[in-house]
């Protein structure tokens, strides 16, 4: 049984939830999200609040019973708050400017990195080596701090990269004579 799928998902004031056949569409003061869900679950709007359960036992339904679930937890933070992920560069000389709708990485590269920063997702950098990213959709917000994170992985040597702030990186000890 799925200890995330069997709680319900609590619609805060200002926020509601509206079904057509598997898509939910969940409207707040920041905007309005929208999932379909896999015909292996079963997704119900009551008043002020969104259950989903499993259709059937197989693993598959269990699987996305949890994960249906997750999504619509996410569309409610969404649509209220937002979501916020933040990079750190390490290593000399790297660093990280905006420019309009572009983000441009100095990354020891022979080139400097243009990245093109997506719709529905604000990119700031109030410090050379710090980039903030805010969004309202939480896959999106990570899918941008993951693309950006892999022009330049923190390498387990000297620890230069780009690498999410809190991160911890093991450190290798080099050879020795």
């Amino acid at each position: 049984m799925s200890r995330i799928g069997k709680q319900p998902v609590e619609l805060p004031s200002g926020v509601s939830a509206s079904l057509s056949g598997q898509t939910i569409e969940v409207k707040g003061p920041k905007g309005s999200q929208s999932f379909t869900a896999t015909d292996d679950v079963t997704i119900e709007v009551g008043e002020n609040v969104v259950t989903v359960s499993p259709r059937g036992k197989s693993k598959r339904a269990r699987q996305q019973w949890g994960m249906s679930r997750t999504m619509v937890a996410n569309m409610v933070h969404g649509v209220q708050n937002t979501f916020k992920k933040e990079l750190e560069i390490q290593g000399v000389g790297y660093r990280a400017q905006l420019a309009g709708n572009v983000l441009k990485l100095n990354l020891g590269l022979s080139h400097d990195v243009n990245f093109e920063i997506p719709d529905g997702v604000t990119v700031t950098a109030p410090k050379p080596t710090e980039i903030i990213i805010e969004g309202h959709d939480a896959q999106l917000v990570g899918q941008v701090a993951a693309n950006i994170r892999d022009w330049r992985r923190p390498e387990p040597y000297k620890g230069k990269g780009i690498r999410y702030k809190g991160e911890y990186i093991f450190q290798k000890e080099g050879k020795k004579k």
